[in-house]
């Protein structure tokens, strides 16, 4: 189990916020813990309001300092996702094509995202739909992606 700096309770469930320093490693969502923590750090709490704003508004306006952990290429397209406006998508071709790379490594990228929501790989879709999220193309997974891009004014 993470050690989690805070948990918030969301429409989409509870969410977990990792930090170290004073940045943001990871956020985890769909987490079966039953309690909201309150954040321990100044970046766990300012990530906190960015969630509950986005939240309550559907805008995004992360200024969250960011420290995942992945792959240049993964690192690449987590920067490649933070220039999507709130209430736009893209596929998972199109961004392959702006980083000169394939449609199913940007899928494994936006897979493997430390921090979702925050780097809004939910904005990312299949040329035919939806597409997967965190690894999942059904259930509770694609329920909050659907949920996110509604909240946002996307409808697929």
């Amino acid at each position: 189990m993470n050690d989690y700096d805070a948990i918030l309770s969301t429409p989409v469930g509870l969410i977990g916020i990792c930090t170290e320093g004073d940045a943001v490693t990871q956020v985890d969502l769909n987490l079966s813990s039953t309690a909201e923590r309150r954040a321990g750090s100044r970046v766990g709490a300012m990530t906190v309001d960015f969630l509950q704003r986005y939240f309550e508004t559907g805008r995004w306006s992360a200024d969250t300092h960011l420290k995942p952990s992945g792959t240049a290429f993964q690192q690449r397209v987590w920067s490649r996702l933070l220039a999507i406006p709130t209430g736009d998508v893209v596929t998972y071709g199109e961004l392959a094509d702006q980083l000169k790379s394939s449609a199913r490594a940007v899928g494994q990228a936006c897979r493997r995202n430390p921090t979702p929501i925050v780097v809004p790989c939910h904005r990312v879709v299949a040329a035919s739909g939806l597409g997967g999220f965190a690894g999942a193309t059904a259930g509770a997974m694609s329920d909050i992606k659907r949920w996110l891009l509604h909240h946002e004014g996307i409808e697929l």
